[in-house]
């Protein structure tokens, strides 16, 4: 039985968080874009954001991927419809799933949401998030980005930051707010530390975690239906249901669903990295953000 194939691009590292949320659930050949060359997405204006994304995607698609993942909250938020109406595979993007999920486990339907300059100006997140009935304060973390890429995962200086960022947070954000949407790909890494921050009745939700169970329930879904192959047919719609995410603190290795066992008995996982960039420095990062040594890099240039 044929694995699928899931294109996941990012302008960055970010997405390596998402890649490793869905190979800790879903066997698949997953082939990575990283824009390295181009980053900070966040300094774009939408237009020139979308003529990237649509060029990764379609580098993408020539190497026969069955799905698409866009793992970088920016090119959701500015760029996704176009990303879908360029693309001949289902596209996932990471803001409404985090959405569903924060929507899920919120009891008071009030929710804090930190990002970058960029994601929180397009307020993608309040938007999503409204959508499901809650109301979010979004609050932008710019520094969280260099400290995560310096490896300052527990420094006391990131701890600082996190408690000042989170204290402003919590004292604009709606009365009664209950959970803490990571939205940005970077931030799952200081989780373990933002959890110490904030209160203990305060849920943490992970929007690449959030993402991986969309992506994992749509090819199980899939092969339930085409048991003769684990891809996704090319017209294939995204289910746009709401899908149980993971918050912080929850396995992300857990058994798969019975519709899944016949292709994880036997399936392995499959990894190859593409960067605009240098490929040293995106092995030192990614090596960082998946906890395991990475190979498989190859640079490309997509022009301007």
């Amino acid at each position: 039985m044929t694995l699928p194939r899931i294109g996941v691009f990012d302008s960055g590292v970010g997405g390596l968080t998402v890649l490793k949320a869905m190979a800790a659930q879903l066997p698949a050949h997953y082939l990575y874009f990283g824009d390295t060359a181009r980053l900070p997405y966040g300094t774009k204006s939408a237009e020139t954001v979308a003529r990237y994304a649509i060029g990764a995607t379609k580098f993408l698609e020539a190497q026969n991927i069955d799905l698409l993942v866009i793992a970088c909250n920016t090119a959701t938020a500015l760029a996704l419809a176009d990303i879908k109406a360029a693309a001949h595979v289902p596209v996932v993007g990471v803001v409404e799933p985090g959405a569903a999920m924060a929507a899920e486990v919120s009891k008071n339907r009030a929710a804090i949401v930190i990002a970058t300059e960029a994601t929180v100006s397009s307020h993608a997140y309040r938007n999503a998030l409204r959508q499901h009935g809650l109301e979010a304060h979004e609050k932008a973390c710019p520094l969280f980005v260099p400290l995560v890429e310096e490896g300052w995962i527990e420094h006391p200086v990131t701890e600082q930051v996190a408690r000042i960022y989170l204290g402003e947070a919590t004292a604009q954000a709606p009365a009664g707010a209950d959970v803490l949407v990571l939205a940005c790909t970077h931030y799952p890494l200081i989780a373990p530390l933002l959890r110490r921050i904030v209160p203990a009745t305060m849920e943490i939700v992970d929007s690449a975690a959030s993402t991986a169970q969309v992506v994992r329930k749509m090819i199980e879904e899939n092969l339930a239906s085409h048991p003769e192959r684990s891809g996704l047919a090319p017209a294939t719609e995204p289910s746009r249901r709401a899908c149980p995410g993971l918050v912080e603190g929850t396995s992300i290795s857990g058994a798969m669903p019975s519709a899944s066992a016949a292709m994880s008995s036997a399936a392995h996982r499959t990894f190859r990295f593409y960067v605009t960039d240098s490929v040293e420095k995106f092995k030192r990062l990614a090596t960082r953000f998946l906890g395991r040594q990475v190979d498989n890099v190859e640079h490309v240039d997509l022009g301007g």
